[in-house]
């Protein structure tokens, strides 16, 4: 670091008036300014008000191929093309992270002016990157780290339903057994998992218990349901964008799901429902494990662990056209099939008193048992919504039970009308089946409105006082949600 050295009117300090320590301390602290100036990394220039150069670091000299000592004095404008230094100690104002082109690259620079009771006295410059292109790359892994963040808050938000591991897959039945042995299999190794079953049997369950029981597992785990994202915005979501790749784009680019699942696992929900153009695609990041964003020219590499799933018959639509033969055998390396509930029917008592257990401690309710006929019922029930739908009826019943047992005639009616032989005859009374539709009716009514009352109400056709008294009557009130 240098100074511009002043001119005749400089002030020589009084001989014999400075003690000797003082004197070292401030040579002392001078060599330090000195060596931090000289140690920014990055170039960066001191002007006084006129514009001349009063302090130049060696980092900046050897950017731009020059002596920094010889610099000192110069007016900056024949040191450094396009400066606007002189301009910023004229006008005071500051001028941050702006564009400046000198020797056929665009630099971003800082130019700041330095006051001294209101007057500038020096202006401070300094390259913030040396290449543009520098702050692309920046803004590319800000807009990446952006993404990772919004999934992190997500899985943080949805904690309860991303945490499954193997010992969240409840039964007892021989099939449900093997299951979790292969999947423990699967867990072992990289290679990609088909799971096969019917709706409500469970596949995410599985997915996620794969992806927590792996070495991947304090990585993302990426759920992607192929037949919720439209059609025209799916390869998008999967692949990512560059910046402007199409009108409504981010105007910083936005990563892509695989992208974002880098060292996790991508889980590929309904993928029978893949578009046909797209399973290509698909194919080539599964077997390259490498894309380009849309709009973009430039490879991505990405390690992720592939596990899909679907309730359609892959083979079928393999044989009729609608799904791609390699990509079929591509991801269906460990197939695990999962079996609709009635198959596995010793599996039910055990779901049952589990989802009891949970709901009631969710609602903060007492224990609930279930007596013998109504577990009856729900085990020789065919559960066409499988674990899904055996969840739903028992939140149901427990919204609107009386007491702390279930009963049969506690269960919806297309449960226990095949058990009729076995019940109480005073609790199958026409009045009180008939209180139970309207009961029923009257639930369905305010939940399809949103709980307003004057919408139920015309739904039903009655008045809204009548409805207010049957909600008193049927204890649905207290059912309603916070506004």
């Amino acid at each position: 670091m240098a100074r511009k050295k002043r001119g005749p009117g400089r002030r020589e300090p009084a001989k014999g008036g400075a003690h000797p320590e003082k004197g070292k301390d401030i040579r002392d602290q001078l060599e330090l300014f000195k060596l931090i100036y000289d140690s920014i990394y990055n170039g960066s220039i001191v002007t006084d008000a006129g514009g001349y150069v009063t302090h130049f670091n060696k980092p900046y000299g050897e950017f731009l191929g020059i002596d920094p000592e010889k610099q000192i004095g110069k007016h900056c404008t024949e040191v450094i093309e396009n400066t606007r230094m002189h301009l910023v100690a004229k006008t005071g104002k500051p001028e941050i992270n702006q564009s400046h082109h000198i020797r056929g690259q665009d630099m971003v620079v800082q130019r700041i002016p330095i006051k001294k009771d209101g007057k500038v006295i020096a202006v401070f410059g300094q390259v913030m990157f040396k290449d543009v292109r520098d702050v692309r790359k920046l803004a590319e892994k800000l807009s990446l780290l952006e993404s990772k963040v919004e999934l992190y808050e997500k899985e943080l938000f949805s904690l309860r339903s991303t945490r499954y591991t193997i010992d969240s897959i409840i039964g007892v039945s021989p099939a449900i057994k093997a299951l979790k042995r292969e999947a423990l299999r699967a867990a072992a190794n990289n290679l990609p998992v088909l799971i096969t079953g019917a709706s409500g049997t469970g596949k995410e369950l599985f997915a996620q218990a794969i992806h927590h029981a792996s070495r991947r597992k304090l990585h993302p785990f990426v759920h992607i349901n192929c037949a919720a994202i439209p059609k025209d915005l799916l390869e998008s979501e999967l692949f990512g964008y560059e910046k402007g790749a199409f009108t409504g784009a981010r105007s910083e680019g936005k990563p892509g799901k695989f992208e974002l699942a880098h060292r996790g696992s991508v889980f590929l929900d309904e993928i029978g429902d893949l578009p046909l153009e797209m399973q290509p695609k698909l194919l080539r990041v599964v077997e390259e494990k490498e894309m380009e964003r849309i709009g973009g020219t430039k490879l991505i590499r990405t390690d992720f662990r592939l596990i899909a799933a679907t309730n359609q018959n892959l083979e079928e639509m393999v044989g009729e056209g609608r799904f791609r033969k390699d990509l079929y055998y591509r991801l269906n390396v460990i197939p695990l099939q999962i079996p609709p509930l009635r198959k596995r029917r010793e599996d039910i008592p055990v779901l049952t008193r589990y989802f009891l257990k949970g709901i009631a401690q969710e609602a903060s309710l007492s224990r609930v048992k279930l007596d013998r006929e109504a577990e009856k019922a729900l085990v020789d029930h065919d559960w066409t919504g499988n674990v899904r739908e055996l969840s739903n009826v028992l939140e149901r019943v427990l919204s609107s039970l009386e007491g702390d047992t279930i009963r049969l005639c506690d269960l919806p009616f297309y449960i226990y009308r095949n058990h009729g032989p076995s019940l109480d005859p005073k609790q199958t009374s026409l009045k009180r089946v008939q209180g139970r539709a309207e009961r029923d009716a009257i639930r369905f009514a305010l939940e399809s409105t949103g709980y307003n009352k004057a919408g139920a109400a015309r739904l039903l056709g009655i008045h809204r006082t009548l409805l207010y008294k049957k909600m008193k009557k049927y204890d649905l009130l207290i059912h309603q949600k916070p506004l």
